[in-house]
This record gives structure tokens, C-alpha cells and sequence, in this order.
């Protein structure tokens, strides 16, 4: 598939953006027409004339795309040969098994501009250096995507990997970056290091850090409760970005904070309840995305699983791209608890709160009679039953819920969270699912 010549709308109206979006969104339904195997099936067991969808709302005659579809059909969603394939990415699969997504050079070229105007939404310019905290191996495409995005936009990189506080700090004292890409929690452990060896980290020359993995806003656009732990210490920036392996596209927060912005040229979003109606903008619902530009496993109406909302109403920055607010859970996450609706993220974030706990772990099972019951592992260095109550109280106060709250060895909840074989700390078990043994609590 040849590439439409990228054009930055962000700055043009809103009617010129989706008039914009629309075009792209005309060619990719062709393409995928002519050489997705999956979708051209699609269109014809349901009758489907693409040249009747000519605008966003049109989408809505077609039928959502699930994760267990991809899984089933992996081969099927590949719209070229095996050997235009440059590189391979994976993800962890609804039934267990990974999900294979290729790249072709046309796609690696997307992903690295994606990432390019991620990065001029949080400050970076030309010549600056960026310090890379993730992975880049295990068929993981996020550091892959920022190292190229990076490169692109003539920015130096320190690929120092996840983990290893000491290592983090000895590369930003030798070559100074103004900014990080990190996991937000982890940032906690490498203040409590730098205050344990002398670290001035305060004037250490970090401005900025993209955070990914975990949501730094509640639903309202407020700093969560581990914002403000880390900013408490070390006030810095810290802009959320949202994307995954299926989106090959971002959402990165600005300098003001009001959600992720769409980048319109990549991705078409809609918000749908559980009966697949569009919600209200505010509102939260499930992200459905469709793919823009992408060669090689282009996806329509995607159902992501991630529950979220979209801001419409102008950003200070000038773009008039709408925006998309943190992950307030996933859908196949949700739990039901005595009469309340709640997801992980805010659990979390509670948890967060307490400078005492050293490590939690939340699991989800189903009890005696079949409804799902909360179990929160944590370990302090100085644990005590006031702590344990002052834990309950809170999460009765702020989530209307009393989860049951246990104590754990640290080295036992280490070797849960930092699992070798997992790409991304694992603080979320859900039993009510079939999950490996060696992410199990005893």
C-alpha cells in the first residue's frame, strides 16, 4: 500500500480534520478490500458495499472487530507476503496464545512518525537527549517505536532498558537528558534511591517524562494520587501517552494535560457503550479504532477493550484535535463487587497513596457463590494493623468497597511484579481467567 503524504491538520478546523480523516479512511476501506483476506470476507457475508461508507458515522454498518477474531484468524488480518515483513511484533493474546502483527518498511516508517509528533507534543526538539527506561527486545513494539520516532525527528537516545535505579541514575548524571520515557511508578523507586545515595536529583537536568503504562490523570483530567506522590518530590513534567500494538499510533498529552491528542493522519476513533452505540463525548465507553496508512495488518472497528472518554472542547496548545483521557480500566477487567462497578486503574492509584506499601499486587477470583471477590497483597517495611485498617478505610471512603488485605514478603511480590518472562511489571491477577501458574499467589 503506498503511503498518503502526511499532512498535519491539527491546527486546521474541526470539520477540516474530519473531512481529511474521512479521505484516508475511503482509501484504507479499498485496500483493505483488495488484500485483506479477513475483511473482504467480511464485506461480502454481510453484503457490505464500501463505496456506500463514505464517512465516519458510515462505520457504524460495519461490524466490530474482537480481539478473539484476530486470534482465530491471525492469518487472515496479513495484507501482504510473508517476505515483505521487516519486522515482527507480538501481543499477549485473549486465549493465551501471542498475536503476531508485522511491520513492512512502509509501516516502520508510520510507527517512527507517530512517535515523532508524540514526542514535539511534549517539548522535544532536534538535538535534545532522551533517556529510554523500556524494552526494546521480546518482539515489543513501543521501544522499538520511540527509538525510531526519536531518530526521525534528530534526537539522541540512551537505550538503557527497564529497571536497575543505579543504572538509570549513572546515565542521567553522565550525559544529562532533558527527558525520560518511563513506567510512572518506577519513578518512585528511582527518588527513593537517589535520596538513599545523595543523588541531587532535583538538579539532575530532567525536565519532562513521557509516562506510559499506567494513567496519570482520573477521569476528570486531575492529577492521580501517583502524580502527585512523584511531583511531590521531584516536580518535573509528566505527559501520558496511550497506544498499543494494534493502533501503531498514540496519544500523548501536551504541556497543558487535558488528554492524550489524537494524531488524525493514523487512527479513527469511536467510544461505544455495550451495545456498540456511540456515547456522548465526556462519557466513558470502549475505544474502537481504525487503523490509517498501515500496510501490512490494517484493522476496522477494532474493539480495544480499554475504557476510556473523549475531550472535545479546545486545548489551550492550539491543536483542535479531540482527545482521549486516561484508561479508566479495561473491559474485560471490570469487576463487580456488593453492587459496585469498579476497574484496576483506581485501585491502583489508591494503593499509591499509601508512601508505606512497598509493593501491592491486586487479584480478582471468583468466590463460593460465583460473584468476584478483591484480594490486596501488599508489603511494607513496617507493617502494622493501623496501616492495614487506615488501607480498608480508605477503600471504603473512596471506592465504596472493602477488599480483603493481606501481608506478603517483599521478595514473594517481586518476584510476581518482575516476572522474566512478562514485558511490563505485573501488578493486576485476574483468576477468574485462565492464568499460567507462575503468576499465582499462593
Amino acid at each position: 500500500m503506498k503511503m498518503v503524504q502526511k499532512i498535519v491538520m491539527e491546527k486546521q478546523s474541526a470539520a477540516e480534520i474530519k473531512a481529511y480523516q474521512e479521505e484516508l479512511l475511503r482509501r484504507q476501506l479499498a485496500y483493505l478490500n483488495e488484500q485483506s483476506p479477513y475483511y473482504r470476507a467480511l464485506f461480502s457475508r454481510h453484503a457490505i458495499d464500501i463505496e456506500a461508507i463514505r464517512t465516519i458515522a458510515d462505520l457504524s454498518s460495519i461490524p466490530t472487530t474482537s480481539k478473539d477474531d484476530i486470534q482465530h484468524h491471525n492469518e487472515a488480518f496479513f495484507c501482504v507476503a510473508r517476505t515483505s515483513i521487516v519486522d515482527y511484533c507480538t501481543t499477549s493474546g485473549t486465549l493465551g496464545r501471542p498475536v503476531s502483527f508485522g511491520l513492512t518498511e512502509s509501516d516502520l516508517e508510520r510507527l517512527a512518525y507517530n512517535e515523532m509528533r508524540s514526542f514535539e507534543t511534549i517539548g522535544v526538539q532536534p538535538g535534545d537527549l532522551v533517556q529510554l527506561m523500556t524494552t526494546m527486545d521480546r518482539r515489543f513494539m513501543a521501544g522499538l517505536a520511540y527509538f525510531l520516532g526519536l531518530r526521525k525527528m534528530g534526537a539522541g537516545v540512551l537505550r538503557v532498558g527497564s529497571g536497575v535505579p543505579q543504572m538509570q541514575w549513572d546515565s542521567i548524571l553522565q550525559y544529562k537528558p532533558r527527558f525520560l520515557i518511563a513506567v510512572p511508578s518506577f519513578l518512585l523507586k528511582m527518588i527513593e534511591y537517589a535520596e538513599q545515595h545523595g543523588i541531587d536529583y532535583r538538579n539532575s537536568g530532567v525536565e519532562s517524562v513521557l509516562c506510559i503504562g499506567e494513567s496519570l490523570r482520573d477521569q476528570q483530567l486531575n492529577d492521580s494520587l501517583l502524580t502527585a506522590r512523584i511531583r511531590e518530590k521531584w516536580p518535573i513534567k509528566l505527559h501520558s501517552t496511550y497506544a498499543s500494538t494494534e493502533m501503531g499510533a498514540a496519544f500523548t498529552e501536551c504541556s497543558f494535560f487535558q488528554g492524550g491528542h489524537v494524531h488524525e493522519d493514523l487512527i479513527i476513533t469511536e467510544i461505544l457503550d455495550d451495545n456498540e452505540d456511540q456515547v456522548a463525548d465526556g462519557e466513558s465507553g470502549e475505544l474502537v479504532i481504525t487503523t490509517l496508512g498501515v500496510e501490512a495488518v490494517p484493522l476496522l472497528r477494532f474493539k480495544t477493550g480499554d475504557i476510556v472518554r473523549r475531550y472535545t472542547e479546545p486545548c489551550a496548545c492550539g491543536r483542535h484535535t479531540y482527545r482521549i483521557g486516561p484508561v479508566e480500566g479495561r473491559k474485560q477487567h471490570m469487576v463487580k463487587y456488593k453492587g459496585t462497578t469498579l476497574y484496576p486503574p483506581a485501585m491502583h492509584d489508591l494503593l499509591v497513596g499509601f508512601t508505606e506499601i512497598e509493593h501491592h499486587v491486586i487479584e480478582i477470583l471468583n468466590n463460593d457463590i460465583g460473584t468476584d471477590e478483591i484480594v490486596v497483597y501488599i508489603c511494607s517495611k513496617s507493617p502494622s494493623d493501623e496501616l492495614l485498617l487506615d488501607i480498608k478505610d480508605h477503600f471504603r471512603a473512596k471506592l465504596r468497597v472493602t477488599p480483603r488485605v493481606e501481608w506478603r514478603a517483599i521478595d514473594e511480590l517481586q518476584k510476581i511484579i518482575f516476572n522474566p518472562l512478562s514485558r511490563k511489571p505485573i501488578t493486576f491477577i485476574d483468576k477468574r481467567q485462565h492464568l499460567s501458574t507462575d503468576t499465582r499467589l499462593a
